[in-house]
């Protein structure tokens, strides 16, 4: 069975979130063979040196012991975490995918992604996006003291929720062309990402091709993942109700 998570936003600020996510690792996913986790699992991440605080250090054991009972546990990262490099996996007995990986799932060619590349009308956020992705940035900001850095991204998250106030929904949310030309440039009939928080299932006929994008919901006051196993595809909440029963 295969269990699928993202955009859980963890930081100390949220200790019940991240209560819903230890009993969900003790629970759940312990029946798991795989565990994906799509992006976002922190509400942001300043770098592989900053693995030390209580949170992220419980964090990693949850992950690692998951590993060791058998689990294989992979992840993608998110716009907020995308700086979790090797350290963070070796310490949570995790591997790092690309940011768009197929994978079969239930017999499905499936497209693993976050979503914010798909969210192509936001054109001030793919703009932002292009600049703190590239190498060059990634490499300066890493030499930077890490209270440095904790003290920029602690601003920007504080702009982004200001932006968000005043942003259409329908540009935080994903371009159908861009979903269209990401199935057309994937061997996939199935794509699974997070980032948006709308979690949902659409329909598609791509070419002919009939296509399906499940999407995750983030983490609130009840997390929720998806579910793929021989009884087919569900959302559940942690404690296994269906997804009618999450109230995010």
């Amino acid at each position: 069975m295969d269990l699928l998570i993202s955009d859980l936003h963890l930081h100390e600020s949220r200790p019940e979130t991240a209560q819903l996510f230890f009993d969900f690792i003790a629970s759940p996913a312990q029946q798991a063979s795989r565990l994906f986790i799509l992006g976002d699992l922190f509400e942001y991440w300043a770098g592989d040196d900053d693995l030390d605080t209580p949170l992220h250090r419980k964090v990693c054991a949850s992950l690692k012991g998951l590993a060791t009972a058998g689990s294989q546990i992979t992840m993608i990262v998110g716009n907020r975490d995308f700086l979790i490099g090797s350290d963070f996996a070796a310490a949570c007995g995790t591997t790092l995918l690309p940011d768009l990986h197929v994978t079969t799932i239930g017999g499905i060619p499936t497209l693993l992604l976050h979503g914010d590349t798909l969210c192509t009308d936001d054109l001030a956020y793919q703009q932002f996006r292009s600049e703190v992705r590239d190498p060059v940035f990634i490499r300066d900001f890493l030499h930077r003291p890490l209270v440095q850095r904790k003290a920029y991204i602690e601003n920007l998250r504080q702009r982004s929720e200001s932006e968000k106030q005043v942003k259409s929904a329908v540009i935080m949310d994903v371009n159908a062309d861009a979903v269209a030309a990401t199935f057309r440039a994937h061997d996939a009939n199935r794509m699974i990402h997070g980032h948006t928080h709308r979690l949902s299932t659409h329909r598609y006929d791509i070419d002919g091709r009939a296509c399906e994008r499940w999407v995750l919901g983030d983490w609130g006051k009840t997390g929720n993942y998806l579910q793929c196993g021989p009884a087919g595809w569900r959302f559940l909440s942690w404690d296994g109700r269906d997804s009618s029963a999450i109230t995010n």
